[in-house]
């Protein structure tokens, strides 16, 4: 059988005449007449024939769907909530891998070894053959991940499991399936780690929905991804996915267990934290959170279509209006000003209630119109279907109810309070009367700020004694790479705060990373921070404004300069900026590397699949080829420099005379054959 990723025969191809065509077939079977004879017919239905195979090698009919066309049905399916069939044999096609490889290939953890030394370098699609003649026989087993632990912000540490290569490529091919197919169903209220979804999504929510919110839950499941159920995860697939060898698969993808210490040990709950399937596999899980919710809490704490007037507010607004028509004006200043400081609609309205929710991974938030009494109640349900449905638990610690307008709650870094601000006004005029007059504009709106602990701790980093220090670490680095660092720092935490209503805040952080910058440059050449700005300051406009900034230029010869540039960054707030905390890579067709593997030519020697092994050499950054820095530098460095990419199509021979530092012995490919 010849290893192209075929995966199956429809049964009806297997019944039908293997000297005639689909539509004969079809016209046949329409119109009940009996298929002709081959004598007298035989070289068409033998070109025929020949054709079809033809089309069949090269992926273009019936065997096997195109990856795209596939996972578009998987989401159709999904979307009319109907089970899926027949799932495994999908994974026999090569085309779904090298799309699973073209995304994960850039993750920083391509490198990084399990507990074998297989890593994504050495990756070519006789690789991928393997892996899918071990999926066909159901031969392929996961392998145990090694366990590492990572430091958590709050000084503990989180269990993270490395697993081995290709582990991690059937594992983004599991989740391509998984996401298609499950995603659609999920809610609107749930964004975390979703295609096209992010922090900013579920801020946004926040901050439009949530208006006049008087409790807001905060709510954390413990330990989420460490103890969720094998059992209740593997039922919920079952609904879904009528096929026992697909789900036999993930069923050992969570008892591969994990190595830590040289020791062996079952995983008995929870998902592999670091897999790249692990989020697609809580999610669906809690989804029945979501659906717990929408379906259950919502509708009982949701009732009135609004809220009935304050009596005391809309008494003294009638007396001010008949104040204003008796020409006593003063009076009816006097009396409206008292009323703006009372809330124009009851806050113990007992026919009215709301109550919004919102979930990034495994943490949520409520936000409830209504007494503190029911804010209880709703909490104590939660944690009672948790408990009893989904076998989790959730975090005393973490779990708070806070009063919106007094306290802030915390979600996804930010801090999210109800505004109450009397004297913020907006001067507007009534259509009947043509009388303007100030009406309150921010109260009991949601307003979304920067914890003061973040901002005294990112700080922190560049003070000492309460005054900004330079860096020593970045001492040895150039001065484009030291202030690119700084930039990026700065700019980073600029664009994920910047729906927080008191972004100007962060002017505090620009002035201490800016001290600390000049000083960290002034250490580096031995001389003042005078100098320095005398040096290095400039005055730029961007986007019509003039901004003072720190730039470094450095000459390239006949290529353009390299300029970096420190500042110019403004700080205006914009809740519809879009925070890129997890970018998601999309392409129309196939991906660079794709296509170089699928050439299968080695981009150094002459050698093409008809004559070795064509692989890919990857490197862990583009800074791995500065090693050679005083001596002459290899070709394929050259190569890779030159191109910026982390990747190279190589021949076995070449890729092992790499590795071991022998200079490639095969013959350079011309220019003009690349770019063929």
């Amino acid at each position: 059988m010849r290893k192209s990723g075929i995966a199956y025969t429809p049964r009806g191809a297997r019944r039908r005449n293997p000297h005639s065509t689909c539509s004969e077939s079809k016209e046949a079977t329409r119109t009940g007449k009996e298929q002709p004879s081959k004598e007298g017919q035989s070289v068409p239905l033998i070109q025929a024939h020949r054709k079809g195979n033809r089309n069949i090698l090269t992926g273009k009919e019936c065997e096997m769907q195109e990856t795209d066309s596939y996972l578009g049905i998987l989401r159709e399916r999904g979307r009319r909530d109907l089970p899926l069939e027949r799932v495994y044999r999908h994974l026999f096609n090569r085309e779904l891998f090298l799309k699973a490889y073209g995304r994960i290939y850039r993750n920083n953890g391509a490198m990084t070894r399990g507990i074998t030394d297989e890593v994504a370098d050495g990756m070519s699609l006789e690789k991928i053959d393997t892996i899918i003649e071990a999926l066909r026989h159901e031969r392929y087993r996961w392998k145990p991940a090694r366990r590492v632990w990572i430091p958590k912000q709050n000084g503990k540490k989180r269990p993270l499991g490395v697993t081995t290569w290709s582990d991690k490529l059937v594992a983004e091919v599991v989740r391509l399936i998984l996401d298609a197919y499950f995603d659609v169903q999920f809610s609107d209220h749930s964004h975390g780690f979703r295609e096209g979804r992010g922090c900013g999504d579920a801020l946004r929510e926040i901050y439009h929905t949530w208006k006049g919110c008087a409790w807001i839950i905060e709510g954390d499941i413990s330990d989420c991804f460490g103890t969720l159920s094998h059992d209740l995860l593997i039922s919920l697939l079952s609904e879904k996915i009528h096929d026992g060898r697909f789900i036999r698969l993930i069923k050992h993808l969570l008892d591969a267990g994990y190595v830590e210490d040289w020791q062996f040990n079952l995983t008995l709950s929870g998902v592999p934290q670091g897999s790249v399937v692990s989020p697609i596999l809580s999610h669906i899980l809690l989804s029945k959170l979501d659906h717990y919710v929408e379906t259950v809490l919502i509708p009982c704490y949701t009732r009135g279509e609004k809220r009935r007037m304050n009596p005391v507010y809309k008494r003294l607004m009638h007396q001010a209006e008949n104040r204003f028509k008796r020409g006593l004006t003063k009076q009816g200043q006097r009396l409206r000003k008292a009323a703006q400081h009372l809330p124009s609609k009851d806050p113990q309205d007992p026919t009215f209630r709301r109550l919004r929710f919102c979930r990034y991974a495994d943490d949520f938030a409520l936000g409830f119109v209504g007494p503190k009494v029911e804010a209880e109640g709703i909490k104590r349900q939660l944690a009672t279907f948790l408990r009893e449905e989904l076998k989790l638990s959730l975090s005393e610690e973490k779990t708070l109810m806070t009063h919106a307008r007094s306290g802030t709650a915390k979600f996804l870094g930010y801090e999210v309070t109800t505004l109450q601000n009397d004297r913020k006004r907006t001067r507007v005029k009534r259509s009947n009367t043509q009388r303007s007059f100030d009406q309150r504009s921010i109260t009991a709106g949601i307003g979304l700020r920067i914890p003061r602990t973040v901002m005294l701790d990112k700080c922190a980093r560049y003070m000492k004694r309460g005054k900004p220090i330079h860096r020593p670490e970045w001492e040895n680095e150039s001065d484009v790479t030291i202030l690119s660092t700084y930039q990026l720092e700065y700019r980073g935490m600029v664009e994920y705060y910047r729906m927080a209503y008191k972004l100007h805040t962060l002017s505090r952080l620009k002035w201490v990373m800016h001290q600390s910058l000049a000083k960290t440059l002034a250490h580096k050449h031995k001389t003042s921070v005078r100098k320095m700005y005398k040096n290095y300051q400039r005055e730029i406009e961007i986007e019509g404004k003039r901004y003072r900034v720190f730039q470094v230029t450095v000459a390239r010869g006949e290529k353009k300069p390299l300029v970096a540039t420190w500042g110019g960054i403004t700080l205006t707030w914009d809740i519809q900026a879009t925070i890129t905390d997890r970018p998601q890579w999309k392409w129309s067709s196939r991906s660079e590397l794709e296509k170089r593997l699928l050439a299968q030519v080695c981009e150094i020697g002459e050698a093409t699949h008809l004559t070795a092994q064509i692989e890919v050499h990857h490197i862990r950054a583009l800074k791995d080829l500065k090693r050679y820095d005083g001596r002459e530098k290899p070709l394929w460095v050259k190569i890779m420099a030159a191109r910026r990419r982390k990747t190279l199509v190589l021949c076995q021979t070449c890729h092992d005379d790499l590795h071991a530092g022998r200079p490639l012995k095969r013959k350079h490919l011309s220019h003009s054959r690349k770019e063929e």
